[in-house]
């Protein structure tokens, strides 16, 4: 049998140039039950709105789902707040404030007084600046150490050799 008809429309449909009427042609004849082998291959394509719509079909019992679903209504409740709760974040922003303030007293107390205090202890001596990398414990013992090494007796205190 000649199916040149067929296969031009189907030409036609992969082009998209076919009109509704031609397309049921070819839902038509691919519906039946014996088709070509060559053409076989497009049978499940035009044969699926028959099969898909006997097998997706919504019960009878989806439409009072929905609507049970939608029409129950749910209690609004308002929620409360204490005043407690509404100042928290006020009272954290107070606590990292008060942190700050605290570290950066307890930073220039040891490191800005306590070296000009210990200097100026001295009777007649003004305040030199000081090395900010060495440490006065390392340098009172660098001297003594080497005074030792030397057998001088200081013939200034070590203290002030050091500050120096």
């Amino acid at each position: 049998m000649d199916y040149k008809y067929i296969q031009q429309l189907l030409e036609r449909y992969w082009r998209c140039e076919t009109t509704l009427n031609e397309e049921g042609i070819l839902r038509a004849f691919f519906s039946q039950d014996e088709v070509p082998a060559e053409l076989g291959r497009y049978k499940a394509l035009f044969c699926y709105e028959k099969c898909e719509k006997a097998t997706d079909v919504l019960g009878d019992d989806f439409d009072e789902k929905i609507r049970a679903m939608i029409e129950e209504p749910k209690p609004v409740r308002a929620r409360v707040i204490t005043m407690p709760q509404r100042l928290r974040p006020l009272f954290k922003a107070a606590a990292v404030v008060a942190i700050i303030l605290t570290l950066s007293n307890a930073m220039q107390v040891p490191f800005g007084q306590q070296n000009a205090d210990s200097i100026s202890s001295f009777d007649g001596y003004d305040k030199p600046e000081l090395d900010k990398g060495t440490s006065v414990a390392m340098g009172d013992s660098a001297v003594v150490d080497t005074m030792k090494q030397s057998m001088i007796e200081p013939s200034v205190p070590i203290r002030e050799a050091v500050v120096k």
